[in-house]
């Protein structure tokens, strides 16, 4: 079956990071950023909500970095053609993005050194805080680029990953 360069593949096929941004990461934060693109790339859905000249409706290649505490997200086409640039503040995301780095910090300790009922509630209680991060994400890129919440789950760990400082 041939495939018709003009249907719609709304899913993201790259992601990269500006390693510049990125100033250290441990071991464990470095396997959470590889498991986060491997299933980012098998499963998403990603729809940048401008319309193209062409209509372009993807598959798309994305670079994360982050420029005087905003986002950005570059979204190129399969070729590597840009698309669009977007910005976004990260102001309400500062909390979660904390948040997010107190319970990993506390989750990676408890896989070490203790029960698993205890494994499980700081799991618990650092999969509610990914949550709602990702929640917060999808409504911040509502009308900008449409995304699912596994998506949007891995995307914040991808942001997180950025605010790493050493």
């Amino acid at each position: 079956m041939a495939i018709d360069a003009n249907m719609a593949d709304p899913r993201i096929i790259d992601i990269q990071l500006d390693e510049g941004t990125i100033l250290w990461r441990s071991a464990d934060i470095e396997q959470e950023r590889r498991i986060a693109i491997f299933d980012l790339i098998e499963e998403n859905h990603f729809a940048p909500q401008r319309a193209t000249p062409d209509d372009y409706a993807g598959p798309y290649r994305v670079l994360l970095s982050v420029e005087e505490g905003r986002l950005v997200i570059q979204i190129k086409r399969a070729d590597d053609s840009p698309i669009e640039t977007l910005i976004l503040g990260l102001a309400r995301f500062r909390r979660p993005i904390r948040d997010y780095f107190a319970i990993c910090d506390s989750y990676f300790q408890a896989i070490r050194q203790s029960t698993p009922a205890q494994i499980e509630t700081v799991d618990m209680a650092r999969r509610g805080i990914h949550n709602e991060a990702a929640e917060l994400l999808k409504e911040r890129l509502d009308g900008k680029i449409e995304i699912d919440f596994d998506t949007a789950r891995r995307l914040f760990t991808l942001i997180c990953v950025l605010h790493i400082k050493a």
